[in-house]
């Protein structure tokens, strides 16, 4: 079955978190992703799946053009280093759209690509530090909890990045021109954190953490702890739910008060503690299992791949070392997940071959002068 990006080619010039990760959601999709490495760079991760690899220096004289060729037979490129390198290097926007003005040069940074900023250097924690986002999170009266890398890194970070360089590739293809997209992690949680300013502008919002809907601060919208120090997700918010919720816990309605009186929230959320301490969480989750009370488990990553619903979309699967994530989103029903394939970090001749269609000699010329790596 064919896939959406099929017949696209998309360089991805090597880095770590988001850049990768948008390749892969790329390659996933049937683009052939490009990974160019560094020399040294780094060994194959789960980002690098379906993807081909080849290794050139771009700081010898003469990298440049190799990747420029590249290029010039490419839709796409991704870079995620910080403002000015490319340039630099001489594989900035103006240099790839000169052999290809239709190319799409994504590029990803925390800060974008202006501000007072924009060439300082960052991480996922702080970038999403000056969005309102982090301060919304943990416990009331401690630090904020960072939330791993996923809503810098790959919310407001690949997701973004994807979705401006697929609009732009839809542009390519009717204007003949290509397109730069800025895509910055700050843009994108900042567009994230679209709702909860329209709930503050509704007045139903405000910055102290554990008094907002969404933030833990209501006892149908937490995680209980279970009998054997393990977790039940409860997010019942919608009358009917909640409802459920209590029946299947054998709470009188009447008894337990009404769900959005905060008078009676502190007293409501003792009761489910204790009531949730008196089985273990997968005890818990059997009487939930299946039901509209919207209560599930909490799962580590070791467990998730063999959960039900998991297993039964084929959402996680060993291969090797690593466990693979189905492609997302499914295209036409197609539930066949094909077994992903790592690069060869430095792909030799052949791959030089079939990417760049050098002959035999050229090859050799550029590996003796080390700018390609095999």
């Amino acid at each position: 079955m064919s896939k959406p990006l099929d017949g696209y080619r998309v360089i991805e010039l090597a880095g770590i978190g988001p850049g990768p990760y948008a390749g892969m959601l790329l390659a996933d999709m049937g683009a052939e992703v490009v990974l160019v490495n560094r020399p040294g760079f780094a060994v194959p991760t789960v980002h690098d799946r379906g993807k081909t690899s080849i290794t050139i220096d771009l700081r010898q004289p003469g990298g440049a053009q190799v990747l420029l060729d590249l290029v010039a037979t490419s839709d796409a490129l991704i870079e995620g280093l910080r403002p000015g390198v490319t340039e630099r290097l001489g594989v900035g926007p103006d240099d790839c759209h000169a052999v290809n003005p239709k190319l799409v040069y994504g590029r990803m940074t925390g800060w974008g690509q202006t501000g007072p900023w924009a060439r300082s250097a960052g991480h996922d924690l702080n970038y999403i530090s000056i969005t309102g986002a982090l301060a919304a999170m943990g416990r009331k009266g401690e630090p904020p909890m960072p939330p791993l890398n996923l809503i810098g890194d790959y919310g407001g970070g690949s997701m973004f990045l994807v979705t401006g360089m697929l609009a732009a590739l839809l542009q390519a293809e009717r204007t003949g021109h290509g397109e730069v997209v800025d895509a910055a992690m700050i843009d994108g949680v900042n567009s994230m954190m679209s709702l909860f300013h329209s709930l503050a502008g509704l007045g139903q919002w405000t910055p102290e953490r554990e008094t907002n809907l969404l933030d833990g601060g209501m006892p149908f919208y937490r995680c209980y702890e279970t009998s054997d120090g393990r977790f039940m997700a409860v997010a019942c918010y919608e009358p009917q739910f909640f409802a459920e919720f209590l029946r299947l816990l054998e709470i009188d309605a009447g008894d337990f008060g009404g769900q959005m009186d905060r008078r009676e929230h502190a007293a409501q959320a003792e009761r489910l503690e204790a009531l949730f301490r008196t089985k273990t969480r997968d005890a818990w989750a059997a009487v939930f299992d299946g039901t509209d009370a919207c209560t599930t488990p909490v799962l580590d990553y070791t467990e998730a791949p063999d959960h039900p619903q998991n297993r039964a979309r084929d959402g996680l699967e060993k291969h090797g070392p690593f466990v693979h994530p189905r492609p997302a989103p499914v295209f036409g029903g197609d539930y066949e997940v094909p077994d992903p394939v790592l690069p060869v970090i430095n792909g030799g001749r052949d791959a030089v071959a079939a990417l760049l269609g050098y002959d035999d000699a050229k090859t050799a010329a550029l590996i003796q002068s080390n700018i390609l790596v095999e």
